[in-house]
This record gives C-alpha cells, structure tokens and sequence, in this order.
C-alpha cells in the first residue's frame, strides 16, 4: 500500500496528481502530514507542493469539466474536512484518466465530494440568512461568525451587492480572518492582536463604547418584535431547531 503525504493545501492536492501521474502509480491514500498512517502501509510519498505543477494540473481540469463541476470542487474544499482528501485526489485523478466523471454519482468518490460540496453551499446560505450586523459609531456594520465551513468567500458578492451603500465587516472567529467592504471594494482583513478588537469573539458583541446609540435602541425593538410575533400555543422547539440551529444563536440578536 502507498500513501501520498502532503501539506494540506489545494495546491499540494493539485501537485500530488501530478506526481502520480508521473511516477505513474495510483496511491491508496492522500494524508497530511501528521496523520496516522494505515495498519498495511508499505510505503510513503512526500509531496512537494509545486505552485506550477499546481497550476498544470488545474488548467487540465478546467479543459475536461464544465463550469459547474469546477466550482463544485473548489466549494468542496472549503468544507475543510480531512475526509475529503482522498476522494478529491481519486476524483481528478479519474477525470484525466476516464474524462468528465462529475455526474457519475454511482463512484463513490464523485458522490462524496459532490455531498461535500453540497453540505458548504448548505452553510452559505445558512450564513446568509442568520448573519446578524450591529452599527458601530463610525458607521461600520459589523458581524461575527463561526460557521462549521470556511464559507465567507462565497457569501462576500451577496452582501456587497445587497448593501453597496454602508461599509461592512464580516469576521469569522474560528478561522480569524473577515471581509472588510468600503462602499467599493472587498478586502481580506485579520487582526494582528484580537483582544483588542472592540467586540467580543464569543458573542460578536460590540462594545457599548463603540456601538452606535440608535443601534441598540434597533436591537432591542428587533427582540421586542420577535418575542411579540411568538404564538405560544403554536411553539414548536424541534422545529425551530432545524429550521435555525442552535450553534448560529449566540450571534443572533432575537435570541440573546
């Protein structure tokens, strides 16, 4: 049995297959490195990862697949999931040697990483829908996140183009890094210190000091507003659950 190891990247994803096809071999396992290696490991390849390689690999692929497929790929590696490196590498793989692979649901490998990449457009717009912004004084809306996905490259165009007119930044707290928009352009931002960033990372409360005034006179009509609607006699918690998991409410204004 032969295991690739490589660094975890996509380009070291992209490199491997290209070292494959090169030393023209079919490893059973893509790792990265550190993880533990099978009980009948008989040997192992160190990838190097190689932007060019990378890139040659990528080009490729975008000769044999549709637009579609390609975006689902890299969707499916923003999941982050470990799980999902050996089926992506199987994947391109079969798609230079047997072609367009991406609607053949019946491999394993096209199904895992199409479900993946479905489980990220899922979180998106999750992210969508229970993003929550408070105003600080300068006029800068702000919202902190933690999604499950690294999924705030794909959500940064809806919300550029639904408020164009006020500058907003969306942080995420696991991976700590947001999007910065200015009224024009969106730029990636992090925070060389945290702690002393004028919100907090547990809750995406903005300090009392930096939040606007009218802002929390807002929250708490929104709070007002949410417990008013609420039917009692028609409260359905299982429901709710599933319509809005609970590991999103700590941001959320209406449940704080």
């Amino acid at each position: 049995m032969t295991i690739y190891l490589f660094d975890g990247t996509m380009d070291g994803l992209l490199t491997a297959v290209f070292d494959a096809f090169s030393l023209k071999e079919q490893p059973e396992e893509l790792l990265t490195e550190g993880d533990a290696l099978p009980l009948f490991c008989e040997r192992t390849y160190q990838v190097t990862t190689d932007e060019e390689k990378a890139r040659r690999v990528w080009t490729g692929l975008e000769k044999k697949l549709t637009r579609e497929a390609m975006k689902l790929i890299s969707v499916s590696w923003l999941s982050e999931l470990k799980e999902l490196n050996t089926p992506l590498f199987r994947y391109v793989c079969k798609v230079f040697r047997q072609g367009d692979v991406s609607r053949n649901f019946a491999d394993t490998d096209v199904l895992t990483v199409t479900n993946i990449a479905r489980r990220v457009l899922h979180e998106q717009l999750r992210m969508k829908q229970f993003i929550r912004f408070q105003k600080a004084k300068d006029g800068t809306y702000l919202a902190v996140v933690s999604p499950d996905h690294d999924v705030l490259p794909l959500i940064t165009d809806h919300f550029s183009d639904r408020f164009n007119d006020q500058p907003w930044l969306i942080y995420d707290a696991k991976r700590h890094y947001g999007f910065y928009y200015d009224g024009k352009t969106v730029v990636r931002v992090t925070f060389e210190d945290e702690a002393a960033v004028p919100f907090d990372l547990r809750n995406g409360k903005l300090d009392e000091e930096a939040l606007s005034s009218d802002d929390q006179l807002l929250q708490n009509l929104w709070r007002t507003y949410f417990k008013a609607i609420c039917i009692k006699e028609r409260m359905n918690p299982r429901k709710q659950l599933n319509d809005m998991p609970r590991r999103y409410w700590k941001y959320m204004t209406e449940k704080q």
